[in-house]
């Protein structure tokens, strides 16, 4: 019995200090802040989607379909009209870097303005990344842009679509990944397209360079890489659309300067771009705005509707800028054009339909055949009775 006292004591001891524990606990709130404080103005949360100042969260879904693809082809339509209409100028051709240069400038100046409509204005990604996506960029924009000084316009376009190729022979000799059998069928497809594409080019265009090729193929792998560079460093610091736009361009800016500077590549530019300033500044300044305001609604696509349908819109996109490109500029035309391009195209389609293989179910040969019997036996039933 005593022994049975001194544990309830205990208890009871126990309890009142458990009490007074618990009376003077604290407790500590965390804020975390929205999502529409740390990304891009231009798609601020699920249910608010912004795109250059218009609410798209008002509109049903088909109008929000209509506007995104409208602003998708309207902008990236003129960004390619005149991106081809600058190297159109006589003796523009070997300025390509400068352009790209011009463009970086616009590029970090329409970052920084974003940048300021955003409550978090601190830098995420470390200065290392940005210095590695900054060299990536250079090479994409900068080889892609002079490439045109040496290849038709289409030719170029033809050989942006197939970024799949670099990205499997890295993924398998860097990797070792395995890919299915869509996945390998596209590669064939865009390879075979990209070939015969670039033989006919070869065989009809007076001025056919291979330097051309050389150049749009290192851009093509640099481009391949840096997606995936930017991905990865978005996704593990949190980073912004706008501070990836600012700090990329604005170091991207810095290289190409220094290259054309040590190249004495810059004072020609200068001296050819002051004698046609609307030619080159004024075409590069509308090249520039509307390449920024073009992902800011291939974004909201992706955002809405997905990754599947945004591939869409854009491969459409990119057929219809080399039948303007036909229509709005003098080139020699031949028919191996359409069915290396529709090869390319049939590769672009293996490459989303492998991607989404759990959403896209294409009917197998063994299924027709099941149906075909199925509808023959329905058939012979009705007419028995």
């Amino acid at each position: 019995e005593q022994k049975e006292d001194n544990d309830s004591t205990e208890c009871s001891q126990l309890g009142i200090m458990d009490l007074k524990f618990t009376s003077s606990r604290k407790y500590i709130s965390i804020s975390v802040p929205s999502k529409s404080q740390t990304m891009s103005p231009h798609i601020k949360s699920v249910d608010d989607i912004v795109v250059l100042g218009m609410n798209l969260s008002k509109f049903n879904k088909p109008t929000q379909f209509f506007i995104c693809v409208s602003g998708v082809f309207m902008f990236y339509l003129i960004y390619g009209y005149l991106q081809e209409l600058i190297f159109s100028v006589e003796g523009f051709k070997p300025f390509g870097w400068y352009l790209t240069l011009v463009q970086f400038g616009f590029y970090s100046i329409f970052g920084l303005i974003e940048l300021q409509l955003i409550q978090d204005k601190r830098r995420r990604i470390p200065g290392k990344t940005y210095m590695i996506i900054a060299f990536l960029t250079v090479g994409t924009m900068g080889l892609s842009n002079t490439s045109l000084g040496y290849l038709n316009y289409p030719t170029q376009v033809i050989f942006k679509c197939c970024k799949l190729i670099p990205v499997m022979i890295g993924g398998v000799f860097i990797q070792g990944k395995r890919y299915n059998i869509a996945d390998v069928s596209a590669a064939l497809c865009m390879s075979l397209g990209l070939i015969w594409f670039t033989l006919a080019d070869s065989t009809v265009a007076p001025n056919f360079n291979l330097t051309g090729v050389v150049l749009i193929s290192l851009a093509l792998c640099a481009d391949a890489v840096i997606g995936n560079v930017q991905e990865k460093a978005m996704k593990l610091h949190n980073g912004s659309n706008s501070e990836m736009v600012l700090y990329s361009y604005s170091i991207g800016f810095v290289y190409i300067l220094f290259g054309l500077t040590c190249t004495s590549g810059l004072s020609p530019a200068v001296t050819f771009c002051s004698k046609h300033p609307v030619q080159t500044y004024g075409y590069a300044f509308l090249f520039s705005l509307t390449g920024y305001f073009g992902i800011s609604f291939v974004l909201a696509l992706i955002k809405i509707f997905g990754a599947l349908l945004a591939v869409t819109v854009t491969t459409g996109r990119k057929a219809m800028t080399i039948v303007l490109s036909f229509l709005f500029f003098a080139k020699p035309f031949t028919l191996q054009y359409v069915w290396s391009g529709l090869l390319v195209v049939l590769g672009i389609f293996l490459n989303v339909y492998s991607k989404n293989m759990d959403k896209i179910k294409l009917p197998s040969l063994h299924g027709l055949w099941k149906k075909t019997v199925e509808e023959r036996k329905t058939r012979t039933l009705s007419q028995t009775v």
